[in-house]
């Protein structure tokens, strides 16, 4: 049997962040629940979660399209700047919160600088995020099973 990658799950299951922010490794900076995510925004996010959920974010592009350096990612966060009556025009996010989210994950060595520029997935990074999956994959199939026998004895 074929092992459960990232690939394998949907996307909003993994890029929830629960796994980040249960470890407590994560180290969060101070002033993270002051900034906006990007200038185009117009209020800073409601989540309080939202740091461990673009961190989680940032592994799965990482596993997916390897090595991308910080301004990559600004781009793949970026939105539609609107600007009142003369046409939107598309503006990166903040390059500081991304900057950071990404030392935030070397710290814990889930990433690592690519010599030919970028940060690229360690092996450890990889190994955790594919468990990850595998679980969430478990959960899936034991609340299907879960469901399949209430229907049988309905």
């Amino acid at each position: 049997m074929p092992g459960i990658t990232v690939k394998d799950v949907d996307q909003d299951k993994v890029v929830q962040g629960d796994f980040l922010k249960k470890s407590g490794k994560l180290k969060v900076p101070d002033y993270i629940d002051l900034i906006k995510t990007a200038k185009f925004k117009e209020l800073a996010p409601s989540d309080q979660d939202w740091f461990y959920i673009r961190c989680a974010s940032i592994l799965r592009r990482l596993y997916h399209q390897s090595p991308s350096g910080v301004g990559s990612i600004c781009r793949v966060y970026g939105g539609r700047q609107r600007n009142g009556v003369r046409p939107s025009h598309f503006c990166r996010t903040d390059g500081s919160a991304t900057r950071r989210a990404v030392q935030a994950l070397e710290q814990i060595k889930l990433i690592e600088k690519h010599p030919e520029g970028g940060r690229k997935l360690t092996s450890q990074g990889q190994r955790d995020l594919d468990r990850i999956a595998a679980q969430i994959v478990s959960k899936q199939r034991a609340a299907l099973k879960k469901e399949a026998a209430a229907l049988v004895l309905a």
